[in-house]
């Protein structure tokens, strides 16, 4: 079986985004997008227990890979390679694992096609801006982008609790702290409890699990510190809902009333293969106005699309999808699986294709 070090350097050299390594099958890696085997040679449980003992030697771990139960989360840099977040877990009573290529150098925004629009919410100075969207669609990329400038271009203090650390940054205009949960901190809650005595101006909040940590970051949101976060859900309307619904019945109307002025924008967010073979990512922008608040606060989330479809600044889904097909991005079968309405979608290609929309 090859040394974990040269599966790692070769997955960087072939800019793979994920390394898998599970019993049964060969080691394979994820290159935009699609998944490959490394070689012919099967990893055997017995392979894989030893790989997975070299990472936690890499992570400097001393748990032994034998005694992992169930699955362990963590993140470690090996020096002229990359840095790698790292998921063991069993499946069928075997160890495996998936290991994640985090990039030294922090994300470019224009190179990864994200628009202006949605970096200019860096600048919002408080209140709750959520990214959401299904694991891999590339949340914490365009998060990173966003906490990346701010750092740039305002002083301040930003603290991020991250599960686990993808990014590295580096003090800027701000002063930075990031902290890892199971090494900084115990948990979300934990931790965001803490940064309110930590005098922040920006929080960056991994991933909103539960409504402990939703209802702290609402009020840190109300105290005037800003709030990003992520969801793994997939449309504004879903978003809310989600968050809502997390609550008792009889806290909602609190909650719904709470969420309406702490919101600022939700942004979905979705991966799509394009023309040339390479992921190209496509945006859901619903910023909060008078309107949206309106209907948050009366129970008319439903009516929430509708307002984005007339709304200066935003877009549904299916209009980003649509204008990707429109540029020549993606092709029209791409346009129709991933559409959330893919009748209506295959409607309006058609008609651009006839004349009639254009």
């Amino acid at each position: 079986m090859t040394d974990i070090r040269e599966i790692l350097k070769e997955a960087v050299s072939l800019c793979a985004s994920d390394i898998f390594i599970v019993s049964g099958t060969a080691v394979s890696y994820k290159v935009f997008g699609n998944v490959m085997a490394k070689d012919n040679e099967t990893v055997m449980p017995g392979d894989a227990e030893t790989l997975i003992g070299d990472i936690l030697k890499l992570a400097e771990i001393e748990t032994p890979a034998g005694e992992i139960s169930r699955e362990m989360d963590f993140s470690f840099s090996m020096a002229g390679v990359g840095r790698f977040r790292v998921n063991v877990y069993r499946q069928r009573s075997t160890l495996a694992a998936v290991l994640r290529n985090v990039l030294f150098d922090l994300p470019d925004s224009s190179k990864l096609n994200i628009p202006e629009s949605i970096m200019e919410l860096s600048e919002t100075n408080n209140g709750i801006i959520l990214l959401t969207g299904a694991a891999g669609s590339g949340k914490s990329t365009t998060l990173t982008c966003m906490i990346d400038r701010i750092n740039s271009t305002r002083p301040g203090h930003i603290v991020t609790i991250e599960d686990p650390i993808e990014f590295l940054h580096k003090h800027k205009k701000s002063i930075i702290s990031q902290r890892e949960i199971g090494i900084d901190t115990d948990s979300y809650a934990d931790a965001l409890r803490a940064a309110l005595r930590q005098s922040p101006n920006v929080i960056l909040l991994g991933e909103m699990r539960d409504n402990e940590t939703m209802s702290i970051a609402m009020t840190a949101a109300e105290t005037g510190q800003l709030v990003l976060s992520t969801l793994h859900t997939v449309g504004a309307v879903n978003t809310i809902d989600r968050i809502i619904d997390t609550f008792p019945t009889n806290q909602q109307h609190q909650i719904r009333m709470q969420l309406s002025m702490v919101l600022r924008a939700v942004i979905s967010q979705q991966l799509l293969p394009d023309i040339n073979g390479t992921l190209h990512p496509v945006f859901e922008i619903m910023t909060v106005n008078s309107a949206v608040r309106t209907m948050i606060r009366e129970r008319k989330t439903h009516q929430i699309e509708t307002i984005m479809q007339t709304s200066k600044g935003m877009q549904t889904m299916d209009t980003g999808i649509f204008r990707l097909f429109t540029e020549g991005t993606i092709t029209k079968e791409t346009a129709v699986l991933y559409a959330s309405n893919p009748e209506m979608m295959s409607k309006k290609i058609s008609l651009h294709e006839d004349g009639s929309l254009n």
